[in-house]
């Protein structure tokens, strides 16, 4: 096991896939902290936990914020040798109708947040010879139509991830991507409320449609950081679409441009907002405008 008294690192581990994470690293020997808005659900899911584990109600937007909650962190439970950059939230609908503050929110949460949270522990990653995963994405891949915040900030995180690879490989630290579909999440049931994003998940290939349980993933996640690999895709299929991603821009805007005018007919567009109570966790915790 070994993850066996290593401490583990877990943003947005309130709920869903991230608190899905923290207890499969528990599972695993790991001593887990958790980060994120929900002080109550991220209290409750560290008591489930068997080995040392603590909470921290952390904005992994706010630099200053994330660094003293990893000096925090090495104080109570020692270095982190892993680091799992999870935190996400997402919106849908037409750009030119989206909310600029939500569609910034967005970027912010999925991509500048998670080089924060590299940031933050990154002396502790240096000193353990620890491994960072980068949560991302199908979007990172090929991109959708209504969701263009999503798919630029995972696309942004998955190109942040490679280059801090390659900058710290002489150093001993591990950085992978993780590449993940539909999660039965709080973020997916509310995506499936609107219709235009219903319709556009049921445009997808059937394997593409499934979505897997938070736990499911969480192991795979959990076994990848284990032996260290660069990569890590759940499902499994998603391996296949790395060497043909450039072909997939062009047929997304093939499939859109003839079923967009019909989904419009049948329900007009709209800006959904934070999708999910993670989303409006987020919107919670920061000054309204």
């Amino acid at each position: 096991m070994p993850l066996d008294g290593r401490v583990a690192v877990v943003t947005g581990a309130a709920r869903g896939l991230g608190a899905a994470t923290a207890r499969a690293l528990d599972a695993r020997g790991a001593r887990v902290a958790l980060l994120g808005l929900e002080p109550e659900r991220l209290a409750r899911t560290a008591a489930t936990l068997q080995h040392d584990a603590a909470w921290w109600e952390a904005d992994v937007t706010d630099d200053a914020g994330m660094a003293r909650t990893a000096a925090q962190v090495a104080a109570r439970m020692g270095p982190a040798s892993v680091v799992v950059a999870n935190a996400g939230i997402a919106e849908g609908g037409p750009f030119a109708d989206s909310e600029p503050d939500a569609w910034r929110r967005v970027i912010e949460v999925n991509l500048i947040g998670s080089a924060i949270t590299a940031r933050s522990f990154l002396p502790a990653l240096l000193a353990t010879g620890g491994h960072f995963l980068q949560i991302t994405s199908l979007a990172a891949m090929g991109t959708s139509p209504l969701m263009s915040a999503y798919c630029a900030s995972k696309a942004g995180a998955e190109s942040f991830a490679h280059a801090l690879r390659a900058e710290l490989a002489h150093e001993g630290v591990g950085v992978a991507i993780a590449y993940i579909n539909w999660i039965d999440t709080d973020m997916t049931r509310d995506a499936d409320q609107y219709a235009v994003l219903r319709e556009l998940r049921a445009h997808m290939p059937p394997p593409a449609r499934k979505t897997y349980p938070a736990e499911q993933v969480a192991a795979r996640l959990v076994t990848a950081i284990e032996h260290r690999r660069a990569s890590v895709y759940v499902p499994g299929w998603l391996r296949a679409v790395q060497p043909v991603r450039a072909f997939l821009p062009p047929i997304v805007t093939r499939v859109a441009r003839r079923e967009l005018p019909r989904l419009a007919r049948s329900a007009p567009f709209e800006a959904t907002g934070m999708l999910g109570a993670g989303g409006q966790a987020d919107r919670n915790a920061r000054p309204q405008q």
